[in-house]
């Protein structure tokens, strides 16, 4: 074989491109196939409140002005040591809010559910039969890493799956693993690390589907920008070093 054959050999292997990557979301899915859940619930696990959670609570009763004491920027609070000049009640590192009245709360690790008994409770004394609003005021996830608009969001819903999440961060750039999406969570203090495939359907019934307040969505790209930068180098320093060798192998034929 000589040069100038060898030379037309090589230079396709040069040129030549990685497989295809599944850029499909759930794509196990078969054309007929329905994955229903009858009870989307019992996968809906309710978040525990956190230190440095932020809680909007509103007091309503039969008797409007006996509320005032219990509701923030109300005329009962001017002065008032429990105020805030944030909308809400703050958990501190002990897991405690303060509280018009009744002072000291401990909220950490109790659900919202949990809270507006508590707080019920403690109110049927001061008021008639009170109604309690709690919400949070920092609902936030934040999606990063291989997507088109990395942010922290605030969600007024308090309800969003990962599918949502991305697709409010402008979905994920063709670099992005699909079948490795990385979700962080903390719950009682655990930080807890979750890996979830995008193409299989079991993610969608999966208790991870929909997101906490404070999650973190980490799209890991196919490979970091340091190596595909480096390896693009490496290929335009071979294919020039290839075309120099060809014309010199040319010029010699000739």
């Amino acid at each position: 074989m000589n040069s100038k054959k060898l030379f037309f050999l090589i230079l396709p292997f040069v040129f030549s491109c990685s497989g295809p990557r599944n850029l499909t979301y759930f794509s196990d899915f078969s054309d007929k196939e329905v994955v229903t859940v009858e009870d989307v619930s019992s996968i809906i696990k309710e978040p525990v409140i956190q230190p440095n959670d932020i809680l909007n609570i509103q007091v309503t009763s039969l008797n409007p002005e006996a509320n005032i004491p219990f509701n923030r920027n109300s005329p009962g609070d001017v002065g008032n040591a429990s105020a805030s000049v944030t909308d809400g009640y703050l958990v501190d590192n002990n897991g405690y809010i303060d509280f018009p009245v009744v002072g000291a709360i401990e909220v950490a690790g109790l659900t919202k559910s949990a809270v507006k008994d508590k707080l019920t409770n403690l109110l049927s004394k001061y008021l008639g039969d009170p109604i309690i609003s709690v919400r949070y005021a920092n609902y936030r996830i934040t999606v990063i890493g291989e997507v088109n608009n990395p942010s922290t969001f605030i969600i007024p819903s308090e309800r969003i799956s990962i599918i949502e999440a991305l697709g409010m961060a402008g979905d994920l750039t063709v670099y992005g693993k699909r079948d490795n999406v990385l979700l962080i969570k903390e719950s009682e203090g655990v930080r807890q690390a979750v890996r979830l495939n995008l193409n299989k359907k079991e993610v969608l019934n999966s208790p991870y589907y929909y997101l906490g307040p404070n999650d973190v969505v980490y799209v890991e790209p196919v490979k970091s920008k340091k190596e595909e930068a480096s390896l693009t180098r490496s290929n335009i320093s071979l294919i020039l070093s290839l075309i120099s060798v060809g014309s010199l192998i040319l010029l010699n034929l000739n």
